[in-house]
């Protein structure tokens, strides 16, 4: 990957693995923005952007996504939005099905590689962008127990607790993933590196992919 031309990493990662972190760290290290799904969702749902809105910015404006990207994720700052406002971090329309927000959150990341060069974390970002010629998809993988003392930590719950959830989120984005890409997320050939982020430091990780752009 050249990094003297406008490229993307896309960090595809086991929830517990620490991958949000490393790639927030990686795009700071790189002075590149950092788009995960908090970005995202917030951009869809504050700015209402159901497939119909996308459709409609397109058609009344070239750069239809620039101004709003630079609103929420200036370069090369950390990428994601708080909003104070809770209806939209919590609200889902009733009217917008899981095959609209697919296709919304598509047109949102094939935008923001295209505003510039950018370390995207999750959403399917290795097979929405397979086409981009200066890429790089990156998997972060860590043991059962590791991610479950990670996710004890982070979160402050029980072992019990955060093995539910972990199992339930794997599930949710394995279903996800294969829905909407006919690939199944932890298959090794979707990626050029793939890493294991047991006995590393979250420094040490992105110096590893760092090492491997180079």
């Amino acid at each position: 990957m050249d990094t003297k031309e406008k490229f993307v990493i896309t960090i595809a990662r086991e929830i517990g693995s620490g991958g949000r972190t490393i790639g927030r760290k990686l795009a700071a290290k790189l002075g590149v923005r950092y788009s995960d799904k908090e970005l995202i969702r917030n951009l869809r749902e504050k700015f209402n952007l159901t497939t119909y809105a996308i459709e409609k910015l397109k058609g009344e404006k070239k750069s239809w996504l620039a101004d709003l990207i630079h609103m929420v994720a200036p370069v090369p700052k950390a990428s994601m939005i708080m909003d104070t406002d809770s209806k939209f971090l919590n609200e889902l329309r009733s009217d917008v099905t899981t095959d609209d927000i697919y296709k919304a959150e598509k047109e949102i990341l094939r935008e923001i590689a295209e505003e510039g060069s950018c370390v995207i974390a999750g959403r399917s970002g290795f097979f929405v962008l397979k086409d981009h010629p200066n890429k790089i998809d990156v998997f972060i993988t860590a043991s059962r127990e590791n991610r479950i003392k990670r996710i004890v930590r982070k979160q402050h719950m029980t072992e019990t607790e955060a093995e539910t959830i972990m199992d339930s989120i794997d599930e949710s984005r394995e279903n996800y993933v294969k829905r909407y890409t006919g690939i199944s997320r932890y298959d090794a050939r979707n990626y050029d590196l793939v890493i294991n982020a047991d006995n590393h430091t979250e420094d040490e990780l992105v110096d590893i992919i760092l090492s491997y752009i180079k």
